[in-house]
């Protein structure tokens, strides 16, 4: 599977997002990353439905939409509305995550499953063939521009080895103080999918580094 990189819109600039969007249309970068944020299963707020309208608008690229929230149910048929091609939902906020995983597939969109830090990559056994997506946070989520921790390795392999049992084709993504030093790393520990947001918006160029991240 090709390497993708899926910037993150939440370190762009809010008063130019569509002049961002714009260049993340014309760079390397293969999805659009968007964290939702509730203030509850998280620390922080972040955006909702309409900067999700505002990014399907001017994207040209799909939305790989991130629901940090309690009960997501409740909104994933309006995100999909709002424009995500993928929806993911954390693990430690669903318990009843075959039935969420179902209702994102009924909204037509691509169903992932994210773990946090302290949560065991064997607790997606029983779910990780029924899913499009896994991923791995590798910062506690809830704030951008935290350090990388470095035991994702691990988990990136563990779930690549489920994967190839039980879903080979699976995305697994990696989340969390992405950038050019750990890339590499994180592809050969059997990733397919970086979100980068600081790493990326705050280079001297945004594209570049974009491609510097899928070439690593």
């Amino acid at each position: 599977m090709n390497h993708l990189i899926s910037p993150s819109i939440l370190a762009a600039d809010f008063g130019n997002l569509q002049r961002d969007i714009e260049m993340l249309n014309k760079s390397e970068g293969d999805w659009i990353h968007v964290d939702i944020m509730d203030g509850l299963f998280v620390p922080n707020i972040s955006f909702g439905f309409p900067v999700t309208e505002v990014a399907y608008k001017h994207a040209t690229k799909p939305l790989d939409v991130h629901l940090m929230i309690v009960d997501p149910d409740r909104y994933i048929k309006r995100f999909a509305a709002a424009g995500a091609a993928g929806i993911t939902v954390q693990f430690e906020a669903c318990p009843n995550l075959h039935r969420t995983v179902q209702v994102i597939k009924e909204a037509g969109c691509r169903a992932g499953v994210a773990i946090n830090p302290h949560t065991p990559v064997a607790m997606l056994v029983d779910i990780i063939g029924e899913l499009d997506l896994v991923l791995v946070m590798s910062v506690n989520p809830g704030f951008g521009g935290q350090h990388f921790i470095e035991n994702t390795y691990k988990k990136v392999a563990e779930v690549k080895k489920l994967a190839e049992a039980n879903k080979p084709n699976l995305f697994i993504e990696v989340d969390g103080g992405v950038d050019q030093n750990n890339a590499g790393k994180l592809f050969l520990a059997g990733a397919n999918v970086l979100v980068a947001g600081s790493a990326v918006f705050a280079a001297a160029d945004p594209s570049a580094m974009i491609s510097t991240l899928k070439h690593a």
